[in-house]
């Protein structure tokens, strides 16, 4: 049988790409560092993935096993594996990389020249090059050459709202009906496996745009709207006509420049863009804002889901006001919980708001900074 291991056994790990692989047919390892996870999915077997949209569905994904992941089992499960996966958030793939290098190492003891391929589920762009890099630095000069012919590492994009909320087994999960998964197709080694809902592409960078620059544009636009306004969950925040307004608008300019950008079909991206916003409607997930909002340096950075759609339709010479709004309301962002939240609030009442929003979004745009100043100053 064929076996995958998927690092982090979180809810996007169980309820996402876990799920797939074991309804595909393979034997799920989950590799988590939360005992309490792998010790449960190691007692039961199974968990329940419960699907809460218009229909509702209740999915049991079996054949699985959990193993920690700082153990040595973890390094033997890998290296005997067809496929490799991750949802553990970017910062942390540096901190696995070692345990996967030593796998591939040990599959090149071996002998084994299965190809096998690691894939980084991340909500990032190329986050499978940056787990790569972090792997080969961790390689011998021999492992090195042995993953170059026989390790695979496509890069990909993942789209699934999979809220934080608490089942009655801790480890089922809740999850909406839509997800995509794409990957890029010149990142395999071998045979490229067939996995429910995986869709293998040629052109990834505008498949990773389109989701960036549209669900997750819209997503931390109603959440930090909604944050000031002090409403709790996406699916109350997109129900306020103001924050509606916003939000569609800013995905309207951030599509704009994707369709110059990608040629994207303008009907076919608006179609796309109002199934999004109808994802963010759905009362059953009761994702809760500060989850969307969370880690604001990381989402106000020039490569993510807030400056990189700004700069790109203004680099069309397209509209951005509704962009600069949402910037304006990241800016704004104030959650003493949230570590990234208290350090961009520090920075602003240190140098003032157009100095910290020019060194967080990497702007020198005086126009945009000047913008995004005026909106910030609004939103109170």
């Amino acid at each position: 049988m064929k076996k995958a291991v998927q690092f982090g056994a979180g809810n996007i790990g169980r309820g996402f790409i876990g799920a797939l692989l074991s309804q595909s047919g393979y034997q799920v390892v989950f590799a988590d560092v939360v005992d309490a996870v792998i010790n449960k999915i190691n007692e039961d077997k199974s968990y329940t993935v419960h699907v809460m949209d218009v229909e509702c569905e209740d999915q049991k994904i079996e054949n699985i096993c959990g193993v920690n992941s700082t153990k040595p089992e973890a390094v033997e499960e890998i290296a005997t594996a067809d496929i490799v996966t991750t949802a553990v958030g970017l910062v942390i793939l540096p901190r696995i990389a070692p345990t996967i290098a030593k796998a591939i190492e040990k599959r090149m003891e071996s002998g084994c020249k299965d190809a096998m391929n690691i894939i980084a589920c991340e909500n990032a762009i190329r986050a499978t090059s940056q787990l790569k890099k972090a792997v080969y630095e961790n390689l011998s000069d021999a492992g090195k050459a042995f993953a170059d012919e026989y390790v695979g590492f496509p890069d990909c994009a993942v789209d699934r709202i999979v809220p934080p909320v608490k089942s009655e087994n801790f480890i089922d999960v809740v999850v909406e009906t839509y997800y995509e998964w794409d990957v890029e197709r010149s990142g395999f080694k071998g045979e490229i496996p067939e996995i429910k809902g995986m869709t293998v592409v040629e052109d990834l960078m505008a498949y990773i745009e389109r989701k960036l620059f549209t669900l997750n544009t819209g997503h931390c636009i109603t959440a930090y709207l909604g944050t000031l306004r002090g409403i709790p969950t996406i699916d109350k925040a997109i129900a306020d006509e103001e924050i509606y307004a916003v939000v569609s608008a800013a995905m309207k300019e951030s599509g704009d420049g994707l369709i110059k950008k990608h040629g994207f079909d303008p009907e076919k991206h608006a179609a796309y863009i109002k199934k999004i916003i109808g994802r963010f409607k759905n009362p059953y997930l009761q994702d809760d804002v500060t989850r969307v909002g969370r880690e604001p340096l990381r989402k106000l950075s020039p490569t993510d889901r807030l400056i990189k759609p700004l700069t790109t339709a203004a680099g069309f010479g397209l509209p951005v006001d509704h962009l600069i709004t949402g910037v304006g309301a990241a800016l704004r962002y104030n959650n003493p919980e949230d570590k990234q939240s208290v350090e961009l609030q520090e920075k602003i009442a240190q140098a003032g708001v157009r100095a910290a929003a020019a060194e967080v979004t990497g702007l020198t745009d005086e126009k945009l900074l000047d913008a995004i100043v005026a909106e910030y100053e609004k939103l109170v």
